[in-house]
Formats: structure tokens, C-alpha cells, sequence
């Protein structure tokens, strides 16, 4: 799961990270882990917090925009590239923002098509649990 998340990361990382002349030369894959890092450590922490909840409904309402987890994971990663690879504020931001937006909306819309895959609510909830199954809670939420 989190070698796919990966791979979808670095499929939008083009005009975001590759082409983007304020990360710096020969350091792509590693912004791109940055970024798939600052994902899974965002929504872990919403898991190990308790708020389950929330974590389902942004898997069940596709519009990610106004999403408070989404805008953690951008600040997140906006904050990694201003402080490992010296990006100023306003730049990690706007670079965050770029390639964050769409994985996220990529990933909800995997999930939402392919009930049984690596992205489908329950099996990416017990993959950043360490395998818990979340299977009985994850459906009374996603029923209520």
C-alpha cells in the first residue's frame, strides 16, 4: 500500500517537483518520499488521535479542497521542504499545494472505485494501524 502511494505521489510530482526549478537539482525522489511520508504520518496520526471518524468521511466525500487533514498533510510537507531543502515559505507552500490537491483527490477516487483494493477505506485504515482489523468500526462509520 504504501509502495503504491508512492508510485502515485511520484506520478503527479512532474510540474510539481521535477520540473520545478525551486527544488533543488538531483533531490526529486527524495522531496517526492517527503511528500508520501508527510501523507501517511498525517493520517496515522488521525488514527492514533481517535479521529477515525473524520479520516472515513474524507475517504467517503470526494471533494478534499476544505479538508482539514489535507491542509495538515500540504503544511507538513510545505514545512519539510522549507526546513530540509531550504524552499522559502511561500514557494514550499505553493509546491506543497500542487502535488498534494491531486494525490489526495487521486487517492479518494481509488478507494471509492475499487471497494476491495489497497486504497479501499478499510484495507488502507488497518495497513496504518499495523495491521488492525478495522473492519466492524470502519463500517458502523461509514453506515452512520
Amino acid at each position: 500500500m504504501f509502495e503504491k502511494l508512492f508510485l502515485l505521489v511520484k506520478s503527479n510530482a512532474g510540474t510539481a517537483v521535477i520540473n520545478n526549478p525551486v527544488i533543488p537539482a538531483g533531490k526529486s525522489e527524495a522531496v517526492i518520499n517527503e511528500a508520501s511520508s508527510s501523507i501517511i504520518e498525517v493520517l496515522k496520526s488521525q488514527l492514533e488521535s481517535g479521529k477515525i471518524k473524520d479520516l472515513i468521511k474524507m475517504f467517503q466525500f470526494p471533494d478534499i479542497k476544505n479538508n482539514e487533514m489535507v491542509t495538515s498533510i500540504i503544511n507538513r510537507f510545505a514545512n519539510k521542504l522549507n526546513k530540509f531543502y531550504n524552499i522559502d515559505s511561500k514557494a514550499a507552500f505553493a509546491t506543497a499545494t500542487s502535488l498534494i490537491m491531486p494525490v489526495m483527490q487521486q487517492m479518494v477516487q481509488q478507494s471509492n472505485d475499487d471497494k476491495n483494493g489497497e486504497f479501499a477505506v478499510q484495507n488502507f485504515l488497518s495497513k496504518l494501524s499495523g495491521g488492525a482489523d478495522l473492519s466492524l468500526l470502519v463500517n458502523n462509520y461509514m453506515a452512520a
